[in-house]
Order: structure tokens, then C-alpha cells, then sequence
């Protein structure tokens, strides 16, 4: 059974950090990519970034670059998202998900942050940011 478990969220001031976890298991992270969403009140669910375990490609939604960074260790089947420079606006429950290598094409690789190829999801964990 596909399980993942976030954690470390909390609340922080403006210009302060976080790291989140998403620990994983029942897959092969090796052969998966993980991604970070989240969604504020009111608000549709935005990728945030995604980590390919199997080569560490990442990718960032532009709000984030240069503030956020996503990381894998697959020996301890965690992945992470440090999260620096914080804004109010980044307030919302943050999600990790597993996209378990089903798809493929130039628009799937063009496209790595939407949820549609993300089949799992975590529980989700409440980032706060205060100003």
C-alpha cells in the first residue's frame, strides 16, 4: 500500500523557514517522482515543485524559485522541501504526491506540476506565514 506521511509544517514569520518532509512507502522511490502542491483557502491546488528520484531533476513553479528547494534521500525513502524567504502568501496545507512513472510523452515532460499524474497523496500538512 501506497502511504506517504507529511510533516513539519507549522507557523513561521515572513522571511523565516520551513522544511517539510514526506516520508514514502510502499513503491520504489527510486522509480517515482514526488511532487509538492498545495492550497490555500479559496484557492485552487498549485504545484509547487517535483523531484525525478531516479535522475534528481527538479522543477519549480516560478513564485518559488530561488526561495524553495526539493531534495530526495532516497536511502531513507524521505523527500524534502526547504522552504526559505517565506510570505504570507505561500500560507496553505501543503500535500506531497507519487507519480508512479505511468506517464510519459512531450507533454507529460513539459508539464511535470500537474496533478493529474500524480495518483497518491498524503494527508497534508498546514503551513502558515504570518506578516
Amino acid at each position: 500500500e501506497v502511504q506517504l506521511v507529511e510533516s513539519g509544517g507549522g507557523l513561521v514569520q515572513a522571511g523565516g523557514s520551513l522544511r517539510l518532509s514526506c516520508a514514502a512507502s510502499g513503491f520504489t522511490l527510486e522509480n517515482s517522482t514526488i511532487g509538492w502542491f498545495r492550497q490555500a483557502p479559496g484557492k485552487e491546488r498549485e504545484g509547487v515543485s517535483c523531484i525525478s528520484s531516479s535522475d534528481g531533476s527538479t522543477y519549480y513553479t516560478d513564485s518559488v524559485k530561488g526561495r524553495f528547494t526539493i531534495s530526495s534521500d532516497n536511502a531513507k525513502k524521505t523527500v524534502y522541501l526547504q522552504m526559505n524567504s517565506l510570505k504570507p502568501e505561500d500560507t496553505a496545507v501543503y500535500y506531497c504526491a507519487a507519480d508512479l512513472g505511468k506517464y510519459g510523452g512531450t507533454y507529460y515532460y513539459a508539464h511535470r506540476l500537474l496533478d493529474l499524474w500524480y495518483d497518491d497523496w498524503g494527508q497534508g500538512t498546514q503551513v502558515t506565514v504570518s506578516s
